[in-house]
């Protein structure tokens, strides 16, 4: 059985993957805190705000095409939001390049996503 935080958790990251797979970046900030510190997952290092998402996420699409799928979230130790995901990541010509589970670790504030970093 499910847990209703666990749902509701579910939900949330189920809503920003499936916006970040379609490219919809303004429905994702929707859930994101504006203050936010995001992992950049391509060139390292880490963005802040709205803004340094958006910019990040537009850049790494220009030279990739990665699509998620949310197999699992959790919590650790810490209460911090543990999603499990399959990340499939293709050339901008359509080639596989990686096929991989992935972790990405979340923390919220005021029920928006604050920060996500690479588990």
């Amino acid at each position: 059985m499910i847990t209703e935080q666990k749902f509701d958790l579910h939900r949330l990251l189920q809503y920003v993957y499936t916006s970040f797979n379609a490219r919809d970046i303004d429905a994702a900030l929707e859930v994101i805190h504006p203050n936010a510190v995001w992992a950049n997952t391509m060139e390292g290092g880490l963005v802040k705000g709205h803004d340094g998402i958006r910019d990040c996420w537009q850049r790494q699409w220009t030279y990739i095409d990665p699509h998620l799928k949310l197999i699992d979230v959790g919590t650790d130790d810490e209460g911090r939001v543990v999603a499990e995901a399959h990340q499939i990541i293709r050339d901008m010509s359509g080639n596989i390049v990686s096929i991989r589970d992935i972790q990405h670790i979340f923390e919220l504030e005021d029920g928006l996503l604050s920060t996500m970093r690479i588990g």
